[in-house]
């Protein structure tokens, strides 16, 4: 009887240590060298002017293999803000646009994740740029797994778009859209790896 008992409770402990095991959360960091967040505005009305935050941390943590129960947790450093000229890099970061000694991060914290599609969310969250927080969603795609052959690492890639508007964060109100636009185009391509 003492020998059933033991066995009972050594297939009880495994499967309970089983089933913790699948269902501990996946943390996923971005490949810095491998990942770019980017906006694009127009100009005058008709030119795409592009620029990054060069200094993005970002950090998925997920249980599901098809990423559908994913967090999303987004930082970017706005003194990294880079459009490849340093003249309009300065003006961004000052008090007319980003104010970057006041609001040195922007942050996205998801909040929601619906499935669209094979591979294919909507992602909502929580963007806090300019001491403003404000609901925002993107349009996400998981691209794929696989084993990067130069690190060895197992990787992984998300693409995420969607668009928001300058005046909503109160960056740059003193220049009027036929300057520079009020929709702004945000866009994440990037590698994550374990």
């Amino acid at each position: 009887m003492k020998r059933l008992n033991l066995i009972v409770t050594a297939i009880f402990l495994f499967g309970a240590w089983l089933s913790n095991a699948q269902t501990q959360p996946e943390i996923w960091k971005n490949d810095p060298p491998h990942s770019q967040l980017y906006f694009t505005v127009t100009h005058l009305g008709f030119n795409k002017i592009s620029g990054t935050f060069d200094d993005t941390v970002i950090e998925v943590t997920a249980t599901e293999a098809d990423f559908s129960d994913a967090r999303f947790e987004v930082t970017a450093q706005t003194n990294s803000i880079n459009t490849l000229v340093e003249a309009r890099n300065n003006h961004l970061k000052s008090a007319d646009f980003f104010d970057v000694e006041t609001y040195p991060t922007l942050t996205f914290t998801s909040t929601n994740l619906k499935k669209k599609g094979k591979n294919k969310y909507k992602l909502t969250g929580d963007l806090t740029m300019h001491g403003v927080t404000k609901p925002v969603t993107l349009d996400l795609v998981y691209q794929g797994e696989t084993v990067n052959p130069m690190s060895s690492k197992q990787t992984i890639a998300f693409k995420a778009t969607g668009t928001l508007k300058r005046s909503d964060y109160a960056i740059g109100g003193s220049f009027p859209e036929a300057i520079i636009s009020d929709e702004v185009h945000i866009e994440f391509n990037g590698e994550f790896v374990q």
